[in-house]
């Protein structure tokens, strides 16, 4: 078996020096941080409605209130990801009550949210619909192997919960999910992926942008997996210790957080009022 890479003093640099370049902001002001994350909140969905990841009145993603880490925010139910507005969020308490906004909130996010933020200290932010890609994955209950550098960035940081009950009503589906993510792993981020069967995949995240860039880039993952399986052919893995050493480079927080940027700057710049 080949030695664990090694990262190269240019590797680290290179990367000390785009952390010091570009990096998630911090806040001293509690109102600034709930804005930035309710902004990063409001376009990710719109991203996720521009890329086609939306069905129906499915999906939701959440982050955490940055005073109040009982709470989070949400999007209400009904409401298209692709009109989704900052003033549209709704803040909810752990016992599921709306106590900020005048909307409906999509009782299946709190069962699932709910229970992925109360068993995650770590985890800020989650994001889950139900995409043309890791839907029809999930019914495999498989894992998607280390086919290619992206494929990486979910090496050793997947898991699979098993069991499809219906639509998730039931705190304790969202109890196996939440506990899902809080299991060790040597994977740079963690867990930051659950498929759940016969149902679709929930990533996480320290930041909105990271959650969103995992659920996107998973969700490509399956669609590449997919599509080299209908091939027939036979395909190479990539090993154990350079997949390894891959999810170490591309499969960090802030590897997922830097992902997210050129979608923000876009949808943006595209569709401002949805920082309205």
């Amino acid at each position: 078996m080949p030695a664990q890479p090694i990262a190269s003093t240019r590797e680290r640099d290179a990367v000390a020096e785009t952390m010091s370049r570009i990096a998630p902001p911090t806040f001293t002001d509690l109102a600034e941080e709930r804005r930035h994350r309710k902004e990063r909140l409001a376009a990710g969905f719109r991203v996720l409605a521009k890329l086609g990841l939306t069905t129906g009145i499915a999906g939701h993603i959440t982050v955490r209130d940055p005073e109040h880490l009982d709470h989070f925010w949400v999007n209400p139910l009904s409401t298209p990801f692709s009109k989704m507005r900052v003033s549209d969020l709704l803040l909810v308490d752990r016992n599921g009550t709306v106590v900020e906004g005048d909307k409906m909130v999509n009782a299946a996010a709190f069962a699932i949210h709910s229970r992925i933020h109360h068993h995650n200290p770590r985890v800020v932010a989650a994001c889950h619909s139900h995409s043309p890609w890791g839907r029809p994955w999930s019914a495999t209950g498989r894992l998607i192997e280390p086919t290619s550098q992206d494929a990486c960035s979910f090496y050793e940081s997947q898991r699979i919960v098993e069991g499809f009950e219906g639509v998730v009503f039931d705190l304790g589906v969202g109890d196996r999910i939440g506990e899902a993510f809080a299991e060790q792993s040597p994977a740079a981020g963690g867990v930051n992926t659950v498929i759940h069967e016969n149902h679709g995949h929930i990533t996480v995240g320290e930041t909105v942008d990271e959650a969103v860039f995992w659920f996107l880039l998973f969700d490509q993952a399956c669609q590449s997996q997919m599509r080299l399986e209908a091939t027939g052919l036979p395909y190479k893995v990539i090993d154990h210790e350079m997949a390894r050493h891959t999810n170490q480079q591309a499969g960090s927080s802030y590897a997922g957080w830097l992902g997210f940027q050129s979608y923000f700057t876009e949808i943006t710049l595209e569709q401002p009022d949805l920082l309205d």
